[in-house]
């Protein structure tokens, strides 16, 4: 067989039971919330990161396109590296006050997590 001919095939279960249906488990996200219904909470983190100091965003509702577009816009704004995956947001270095105030200013609710 040729490369990439094996990429689209499913596991299939036979059944011969007449009433079974095969569920295919796609992941669907949900809608994105307007700002002044999310609840999102900030706080540091370093842990597994070599003691390098982070700022998580939790609580984030919404598909992954909108959570990396705030991502996009909460680096810019403070001027830092990171990522938007699975969620959460990680902005590198300790930027909790600068995160909070920004996201206020767009009309996020936020809330201190953490020391």
């Amino acid at each position: 067989m040729g490369k990439g001919k094996n990429k689209k095939r499913i596991d299939v279960v036979y059944s011969t039971n007449p009433d079974y249906s095969y569920d295919d488990e796609t992941f669907e996200e949900e809608e994105t919330l307007s700002p002044s219904n999310q609840l999102l909470y900030i706080s540091h983190d370093r842990k597994m990161r070599k003691g390098k100091t982070v700022t998580l965003i939790e609580g984030f509702v919404g598909t992954s396109d909108d959570l990396s577009n705030l991502g996009k816009k909460l680096k810019t704004k403070c001027g830092v590296g990171g990522s938007a995956k699975d969620g959460e947001i990680i902005l590198q270095g300790e930027l909790r006050d600068k995160v909070i105030a920004a996201l206020e200013a767009d009309g996020y609710k936020c809330k201190r997590k953490g020391g």
